[in-house]
């Protein structure tokens, strides 16, 4: 069984001796994965096991645990390797849109100006006479300065313009031009992939802050779907929250009900509450991390880019250039509607993913509205959801298990923790010989 990455991280967070209660709370994982999860990583990494007086577990890990791992599993080496190589990939295909666009649009403007000029040739030969019908000349400026598409503030990069420009993108805007134009195209992602799991971090989070006991209306913030009419009134949108923490309801003597967690009681080590946020909240998706000028540059040059295509079809339309002066005219003629292709959708795509950033928007902010509303309401509690508060605190505790506490641990042999603890011991057959008499 390979181990689960997310337990690996919990464990390094919480100092490398944890309980199942710990991982669960910290990952925000199912109570018998967490289980399952910190076993194979205890046999697989060498970790041990100590046993409380009570009963409890608690999984101590040695801090290198991920370098034995990583020598033991020739698959952990493969998927590290794989995730550098895909990183290079990755990006080589985010510039290649930019690479693209630059070259369709050379090979048009070129196409362009050699049919034009060879417009102009046939025109100088029918009238090398000397006769009036005059001359057309392409309006064409090639200087060094075509060079600013890769640097559009070419003008501007004075002191004061650099630092304003860093001001601007005081969010950490680093895209340079190629990326940024990957960026126009298809964004930069979903900013809430990882919203599942921040969701049952948080929940875990909330639930050990108060001790293992907790009320529906403590959880609902954090939750999408609490139901409607009767379904929300039985508090159905609790039960994935108990099958995942494996906790339990209880009923208060006024019909309320309350939500035990024994797992999530039972800790390694003192745990001060954390701070949460009052509700989750979903990042609303951006169009782009570009910024602005970059935007208007990739606009301008898809722009030119679908211009000159459409200007290059026009010329092409009848057949005579390419047939007559062939090569490079006509290779762009035989990739003509590829080109006219990605012109198109290079304008095309970034527009309907606006429209459909705005629509998908309008969605996030009504459920963020909503966990808002359930956290007010939880802040400006009615008397009846405070008395199921007070009720929920009969069953809040939290045992830790400290060194002190334990009966045996695996990283020493059974015999040798005897003769260490055989004061220990006998004191404690002593006092249970007094107890019973």
């Amino acid at each position: 069984m390979v181990p689960n990455p997310t337990i690996m991280q919990a464990v390094e967070r919480l100092d490398y001796r944890v309980t199942v209660g710990d991982i669960a709370a910290q990952a925000g994982l199912d109570i018998n994965l967490a289980q399952q999860g910190l076993l194979a990583l205890a046999s697989d990494a060498g970790g041990h096991l100590q046993v409380a007086e009570s009963g409890e577990v608690v999984y101590l890990f040695p801090k290198n645990f991920r370098n034995v791992l990583r020598n033991k599993f020739l698959r952990l080496r493969l998927k590290e390797w794989w995730a550098k190589v895909w990183r290079v990939l990755f990006y080589l295909i985010r510039i290649s849109f930019g690479i693209v666009l630059l070259a369709s649009i050379v090979l048009i403007v070129v196409a362009i100006a050699l049919i034009v000029m060879a417009m102009n040739s046939s025109r100088d030969n029918d009238n090398d006479s000397g006769g009036g019908g005059g001359i057309f000349l392409p309006n064409f400026w090639f200087t060094p300065d075509f060079f600013w598409i890769f640097y559009p503030n070419y003008y501007d990069d004075r002191p004061y313009e650099r630092r304003r420009r860093r001001s601007r993108n005081a969010e950490g805007n680093r895209l340079n031009f190629l990326e940024a134009i990957f960026s126009f195209l298809f964004g930069d992602g979903n900013p809430n992939a990882d919203l599942e799991e921040r969701r049952w971090q948080t929940i875990g989070t909330v639930i050990r802050n108060h001790r293992g006991a907790v009320v529906a209306e403590q959880i609902a913030p954090y939750l999408d779907n609490v139901g409607q009419g009767y379904g929300h009134e039985y508090e159905d949108f609790m039960i994935p929250v108990l099958s995942r923490f494996n906790g339990r309801p209880e009923v208060s003597p006024e019909g309320g009900i309350v939500y035990h967690f024994p797992e999530l009681q039972t800790t390694a080590a003192q745990n001060r509450p954390r701070s949460v946020p009052a509700y989750l909240e979903e990042i609303p998706w951006r169009f782009s991390a570009a910024g602005a000028g970059q935007i208007i540059l990739a606009v301008g040059l898809g722009g030119l880019n679908l211009i000159g295509a459409l200007v290059l079809g026009s010329l092409l339309a009848d057949g005579t250039a390419a047939a007559e002066l062939g090569g490079l005219v006509a290779f762009v003629q035989s990739i003509y509607w590829l080109l006219l292709g990605y012109g198109t959708a290079f304008l095309g795509v970034p527009l309907v993913r606006y429209f459909w950033i705005q629509w998908r928007n309008s969605k996030l902010a009504i459920r963020n509205q909503n966990r808002r509303q359930r956290a007010l309401r939880l802040n400006q509690a009615e008397p009846e959801l405070q008395q199921k508060l007070a009720y929920a605190e009969q069953f809040a505790t939290e045992m830790v298990v400290s060194e002190k506490d334990l009966a045996y641990t695996t990283e020493t042999d059974l015999l040798e923790q005897e003769v260490e603890r055989s004061d220990q011991i006998d004191a404690e057959w002593q006092r249970r010989l007094n107890e019973s008499s």
